[in-house]
């Protein structure tokens, strides 16, 4: 997973994009402006806009000289821990680091697939909360007892740098597991990677990677509990990597030599999102070996009820809605991490349930998170699992191209010139 933020001279492409065909098989297109509004990001991760309009990214760093443990990949090499995450601002064009010295582990040495500060949201009086994942232990603790550590929510003091924990996540896996699952990290131990979050009113709503459920606590850190376990799908035909010498597969990897026809994999829960309805929404990765086509969106009932709202994604990590209740979808990538296929897309399901591809590949990539602005542009974390690379990227929707039901209307579209569908400006 990885990304990044706002350019101060930001780069401006206008992709306009035609699906034309004779007759009623010409379908809309969408005109899309992309910027480029951060950059030279590690491990770019969840993405959130304060009250001053300014932008909080935050990063889960390149890891450290600390303890290592195999990496969760395929290549076979170390994670190992440090003290380099870190909470970006963009504001007025100036993109800074404003908070460092937070938790990470990530592969050696080139600082890839880091885990650290995972997510920022702000609640309705303006102060931040800051998540900060893991994807390992809930037992190990790599920092001193009064810094910031593993598998937390905290409230963040902007002004002095100062965190608070309001939720243990991490140890409430431990102590509960909740789905009954032994979900296990690569020391054979019950896992918890808590990955992203959002607030209504005085709760926090938590999204747990490995643990597969959601959580809800109060802002003031009661009635931490879980408000359901998600489901898991079999799968059947199941398509897995074939090891190169030296290589190391995830835990629930099939042994060597194995193949088995029929599967039961993990929901991996990514990204949520409260609709305009009141329903909370939650977008999951899906479980090795990340299966095309098979990842989920899911509407949660006050209750803890679940049932599927969209399907036939693959490996979704993040959700957003915009003001007119378009829901946009972020792909990591549009096939199994595990093949090197970095190219993400950019779904819009609309109210009635149409999708639309508003943008795949052409620079998006290993996407890791999203967020609509006021303006209902979208942000998205890209190149999302490497250091210094990571971006962060504005998604300027223009046009839809009306779709034409005849021959005589595709030529008129034709007639008004490429000059009608330049995009124009919008004010925030």
């Amino acid at each position: 997973m990885r990304l990044s933020i706002f350019f101060k001279s930001a780069i401006r492409l206008t992709l306009l994009s035609f699906c034309c065909a004779f007759l009623f098989e010409a379908k809309p297109a969408a005109a899309v402006e992309i910027s480029i509004v951060a950059d030279g990001l590690d491990n770019v991760r969840g993405l959130n806009f304060a009250p001053d309009g300014s932008l909080y990214i935050t990063e889960s760093g390149i890891g450290g000289d600390g303890r290592c443990i195999p990496g969760p990949s395929l290549s076979g090499l170390l994670s190992c821990v440090g003290t380099s995450g870190a909470l970006t601002q963009v504001k007025d064009g100036n993109q800074e680091r404003v908070l460092t010295g937070l938790p990470s582990i990530a592969l050696r040495p080139n600082g890839e697939i880091g885990t650290g500060p995972q997510d920022i949201v702000f609640d309705q009086s303006g102060n931040p909360y800051l998540l900060i994942g893991y994807g390992g232990s809930p037992s190990i603790s790599d920092f001193a007892e009064d810094s910031p550590s593993w598998g937390q929510l905290y409230q963040v003091d902007l002004e002095t740098g100062s965190l608070n924990s309001i939720a243990d996540l991490a140890r409430y896996e431990l102590a509960n597991n909740p789905d009954g699952e032994d979900v296990l990290d690569v020391s054979g131990e019950i896992a918890s990677n808590p990955y992203a979050f959002t607030i209504k009113g005085d709760t926090a709503y938590i999204v747990d990677a490995a643990s597969n459920n959601v959580l809800t606590v109060g802002l003031d850190g009661n009635n931490l509990q879980t408000l359901t376990v998600l489901p898991t799908q079999t799968i059947t035909d199941p398509i897995f990597p074939t090891l190169a010498p030296g290589q190391t597969a995830p835990p629930d990897a099939p042994q060597m030599g194995e193949t088995p026809q029929e599967i039961e994999i993990q929901s991996v829960p990514t990204g949520v999102a409260f609709g305009l309805n009141g329903d909370l929404y939650v977008s999951e990765y899906t479980g090795f070996p990340f299966p095309v086509g098979k990842a989920r969106i899911f509407r949660v009932e006050p209750d803890g009820t679940t049932t599927v709202y969209a399907d036939g994604f693959t490996q979704l990590i993040d959700l957003d809605f915009d003001s007119s209740g378009n829901l946009y979808a972020l792909q990591y990538a549009n096939q199994p991490e595990w093949e090197g296929v970095r190219d993400g897309s950019l779904i819009q399901i609309s109210p009635d349930g149409t999708r639309r591809t508003i943008l795949s590949g052409n620079g998006l990539e290993s996407a890791t998170a999203l967020i609509v602005g006021l303006d209902d542009a979208i942000y998205i974390s890209n190149r999302g699992d490497v250091s210094g690379e990571g971006q962060v990227l504005r998604i300027d929707i223009k046009r839809t191209v009306p779709e034409p039901t005849s021959l005589l209307s595709i030529l008129m579209v034709a007639a008004l010139g490429i000059n009608s569908f330049l995009p124009r400006q919008r004010s925030r």
